[in-house]
């Protein structure tokens, strides 16, 4: 019988001793790279790709003994031949912090390469002050700037509305919606029953526990619409070289100054642990391409002044529109014709794509429904065969729900600055426990300071402007990705401004598209007064089997 371990390399007592340092093990099939250097890890990749050598055969005879073999590589393809693939082959994590949510999105705007976590505004309060500050970016612009009293003043005046109505908000939720209208967890009879039957103090105690949970999250659901654009957030990035390459070089080219003192702190710290994957991006050929996003950026602004601005604004824009689409036969056929190829062996898409085409409507969505039969969880996504439609949406949604569906790296997404142009989005809550009159005054502050400043200064007027006011935008997706983010974004804990746009959205992929609409099996059009509730029921239960299980050792 053949054995496999003849291709195995054979190692020296003194090379062993060298690759225990460098990789997981020095003998499997599969071995991680250890070696600690960032630099000598990915050259170590790319140099595996050209040579007949193993990998640690290339450790041994390029790099043991040449501690700046990795540095030498980098700079020899990247900069003399340009190769930017290799500079996927180095990563690093990064913190980004104490930077406004304007700065956060122009990061994010970037979604290859890179994965973001950022700091939650539904679960953390913003109320608390800072060595008597709140927290908001001030922008050296603005603050060098005769605006800087009144963006103070705007600013601080968001926070204090936001600030002194939390409590008064979670008493008026209190009310409407009293602990005793719902059933939790009963360790005795080990069911749910009413809050009032619970009888045992550890069940009372995770009940009001889960209760109180469920409010606040209510709360600052609600009241996340009074936050300016300018509120401090954190946020920690992962990605390659060749995406923070690029990441840094448009950041670098930005109009505001606090984007720019982000590039330099980032390069700097990028450079102290990735140096030869970023190095690139603020010389001669970073320059050229911030030349150029400028210049075109600069042109195309002067064909909207000839063209554009004599179109008046809508009004009352819809929230969702479906903006292009196939039509409905189309869209069938291709998806069909995609899901068979694969197992059609021998057969070209073009004869499939025929054949799908005089195939009877009956036997069209026969496959369509097989091809998702078996879906039993929304993270069961559908196969690539759904990559093959694309809707464009534009939407008109408040700023706070942008921030959640701008999270979703498969999207295509343009936009355009932050304005008080289009209105903002009151929450009925807020009328109905009368704190609507000061969401209303500081709404129409913002409003007021907004167009001040944005007559010399448009972009950074953006950080005055508060997350209820409505931001235009529109997205390109396909099914598949539509699929994940439909079902993802209206599960009964989801913030309810996005889950209506996103159920809106299902909406029109149901109306021209109504066979491939079953794919999306998991989405839920129904509303929730307490979104939180049974996410928080769920903590609850995983929290006191966690500590069962900590405190049986």
């Amino acid at each position: 019988m053949f054995d496999s371990n003849v291709f195995l390399d054979s190692f020296t007592e003194e090379e062993k001793s060298i690759l225990k340092i460098h990789f997981s093990n020095i003998d499997g099939q599969v071995f991680a790279i250890t070696t600690p250097r960032q630099v000598d890890r990915g050259a170590l990749m790319s140099r595996y790709s050209r040579t007949d050598k193993t990998m640690r055969r290339i450790f041994l005879d390029e790099f043991a003994k040449n501690p700046n073999r990795g540095e030498e590589f980098y700079k020899r393809v990247l900069l003399e031949y340009g190769d930017d693939s290799v500079a996927e082959l180095g990563e690093a994590q990064v913190a980004v912090e104490r930077i406004s949510n304007i700065a956060a999105k122009k990061i994010e705007d970037r979604r290859v390469g890179l994965s973001y976590l950022e700091k939650s505004s539904r679960y953390v309060a913003f109320n608390q002050k800072v060595g008597g500050y709140y927290r908001y970016a001030r922008e050296d612009s603005i603050m060098s700037s005769a605006h800087a009293d009144r963006y103070i003043e705007t600013c601080d005046h968001s926070f204090n509305t936001y600030s002194k109505s939390i409590q008064p908000l979670q008493a008026f939720l209190k009310e409407r919606e009293p602990i005793e209208r719902f059933s939790f967890f009963d360790s005795t009879s080990q069911k749910e029953v009413p809050f009032g039957n619970l009888i045992a103090d550890n069940d009372i105690e995770a009940a009001r526990r889960i209760y109180s949970m469920t409010i606040k999250a209510k709360a600052l659901d609600i009241l996340r619409g009074l936050l300016p654009a300018s509120t401090i957030t954190n946020v920690g990035i992962t990605g390659n070289g060749r995406a923070f390459e690029y990441l840094l070089t448009l950041m670098y080219g930005s109009k505001l100054k606090e984007i720019r003192s982000i590039a330099a702190q980032l390069f700097s710290e990028l450079n102290a642990v990735i140096p030869s994957f970023i190095r690139r991006a603020n010389d001669k050929h970073g320059q050229a391409l911030q030349e150029y996003t400028a210049k075109t950026g600069n042109a195309i602004g002067e064909f909207v002044r000839s063209h554009l601005s004599g179109i008046p604004p809508e009004e009352e824009p819809e929230l969702v529109r479906l903006i292009d689409y196939k039509d409905n036969f189309q869209a069938e056929v291709n998806v069909i014709s995609a899901i068979l190829y694969e197992q059609a062996q021998g057969q070209s898409l073009h004869r499939i794509t025929n054949y799908v085409k005089s195939m009877p409507i009956e036997e069209r969505n026969k496959v369509i429904r097989t091809y998702t039969e078996f879906r039993t969880s929304r993270r069961h996504r559908p196969g690539r065969a759904f990559e093959m439609v694309d809707y464009t949406f534009e939407l008109f949604t408040n700023f706070g729900i942008f921030r959640d569906l701008h999270r979703h790296r498969i999207l295509t997404i343009e936009r355009q600055l932050l304005s008080t142009k289009h209105g903002y989005d009151l929450p009925q809550e807020l009328v109905d426990s009368g704190l609507d009159k000061d969401f209303r005054d500081c709404m129409y502050l913002s409003k007021q300071v907004y167009e001040e400043i944005a007559k010399t200064m448009p972009e950074e007027a953006q950080y005055v402007v508060n997350f209820a006011y409505r931001y235009p935008y529109f997205v390109k997706m396909n099914l598949r990705e539509a699929c994940h983010m439909i079902e993802l974004r209206t599960a009964p804990q989801g913030h309810p401004d996005y889950r209506i746009a996103c159920q809106k959205i299902y909406s029109e992929i149901k109306r021209v598209h109504p066979q491939l609409a079953q794919g999306i099996k998991f989405v839920d059009m129904n509303r929730y007064q307490l979104e939180r509730f049974d996410a928080e029921k769920k903590s609850e239960k995983k929290r006191q089997q966690v500590t069962k299980t900590i405190s049986g050792f």
